[in-house]
Formats: C-alpha cells, structure tokens, sequence
C-alpha cells in the first residue's frame, strides 16, 4: 500500500496523469466541434416577417437568411389580397430558429371560388351591403329607378344583366343594385330659380322634392353666397314636368349686366315682340 501511494506522488504519475487530462480536454473540444458545426448547434437566425410578401419572391428572400419554405395551405381566399400573398406562417415573426429551418407559409389561392347570389330583393341598401360582404361579393353601382320604397333593392344585375337568387358567381364578383329613389313616377313643375341665392335656389329646390345637380359659377363671382341665379336646366319656360329626384343644375354670377341679360321677362317680352 505504502508503494501505492508514493507512485500516486511521483512525479511521473502526475506527468501522465496531466497528459491524459490534456487529451481528454482536446478530444472533447475536437468532438464539441465537429457536433456543433454538424448540426449548426448555437447557430441560430431570427424569422423574418413573410406576411404580406408574393410567393414568388419569398425563395430568393430566404436563400440569404439561410431558411427554407414549404406552402402549408393554399386553400384561403380574400379579396383584399392578391393570389400568391402569405397570410400566415410558422414559425412566427422574430423567433429564433437554427439555420436551413423550414417556414410553413399559408398562401391566397389564385381561383376564386364560387358563391350563389343571396336574395338581396326588397332589402334595404345598408343591409344588401352586409349581406353581399357577407359572402364575398362586391357593391357595385346603385342604379335609381322610380318606386315610393326609398332604397329598397329592385333588382341585382352583374354588367348591366339581371341576375337572380341561387345564380352562381365567382366570389369577388362585382353586382349593381337597382334601388328605389322613394318618389315614384310624380311629375313636378320645375321651379323658377331667377334672381335667387344659392341657398335659396337649393331651399326651392328641395322643397319641390328635386335635387341639386351641378352649380356653375360664372367669372364674376368673387363671394359664392352673395351669387344669384341668372340661368338653370331645364328652364322654367321649356313647358315640360320632370319626375320628383330629378336634378335641376343652377348657373350663378355676381354681374348685374349678367343678371339683366338673363331676365327671363325681359326675354319673353322679346319673344312675344318677334311674333
């Protein structure tokens, strides 16, 4: 035993037993190594944010990240965004994976897919809009007819055709509404509007269940609520009745000169002076 001890003491025991641990050391640095640079252990990237990106432009993006993809679905549609868009991925944004990580994307699809035209009929607008959202579709135009029920769906057409309930389409397709303008087929007479404000053309107008159509003012006006009327369409005089909704355009100026040369008396004086 005593010779035991005094070889665990000589110098030549400490010697090995230093150059062991030395190789013990460098093997394990050697195999520490070569596991790391195998499996890029401690290597990591952040995720990129590919949300909102094309398809087509997503390998290139990734080859110098050092990542990979993979469509995980293709299935999704939505009309806000074009075919080919990344919607969704995993991993998420900002998250720390090893390099050659593959991302699973969720794309748009390309073809839309078909939908059947709601009964939209005898709706009002604002909830033919919710329903035609509602499946995908798109308010198109709204086309006034005459009918007492204000904004009531008439008919639906997709350019200018009728359709109806049931009619396949593909979703995002756009469909025109035809809608009551709340007036009917009653014929008005169209007021004189001569010599008046604009604000008080805009009150006879309203109050004869008419519309405001185009307001031109002439070179003259400097102050716009201080212009009167010296001409509108159609003109009192052409003897005909317009349908209640109907718009009456005005024609404005600040000239007296204007105005005179204008005045609807003086010119049917005239008229009846030719015959």
């Amino acid at each position: 035993m005593k010779k035991f001890f005094d070889f665990i003491k000589s110098r030549i025991f400490l010697v090995n037993l230093l150059l062991a641990g030395a190789v013990m050391l460098l093997a394990f640095g050697f195999t520490y190594k070569w596991l790391n640079s195998y499996t890029r252990h401690g290597s990591s990237v952040s995720v990129p944010d590919l949300r909102g990106m094309q398809i087509a432009k997503i390998e290139e993006f990734l080859k110098f990240k050092n990542l990979r993809y993979k469509i995980a679905d293709s299935t999704v549609f939505d009309l806000e965004k074009p075919p080919g868009t990344v919607i969704e991925q995993d991993p998420q944004p900002n998250e720390k994976v090893k390099e050659d990580r593959t991302i699973y994307l969720t794309i748009t699809k390309s073809i839309a897919p078909d939908v059947k035209i709601p009964d939209l009929l005898d709706n009002s607008l604002r909830q033919a809009e919710a329903i035609l959202k509602s499946y995908g579709l798109v308010l198109g135009e709204l086309i006034y007819k005459p009918d007492l029920a204000k904004n009531a769906v008439l008919e639906m057409q997709i350019n200018g055709r009728p359709v109806h309930k049931g009619d396949a389409v593909s979703k995002g397709t756009v469909i025109d509404l035809v809608l009551g303008d709340g007036f009917g087929n009653t014929k008005v007479q169209v007021p004189q509007l001569y010599g008046l404000t604009l604000d008080e053309a805009m009150f006879v107008i309203n109050a004869s269940a008419l519309n405001i159509g185009s307001m031109v003012f002439d070179a003259n006006v400097k102050d716009s609520s201080n212009a009167k009327v010296y001409r509108q369409f159609p003109a009192v005089n052409s003897g005909i009745e317009i349908s209640q909704g109907e718009s009456v355009d005005i024609f404005l100026t600040q000239s007296e000169s204007v105005l005179k040369l204008h005045d609807p008396a003086i010119t049917s004086d005239d008229e009846n002076d030719d015959e």
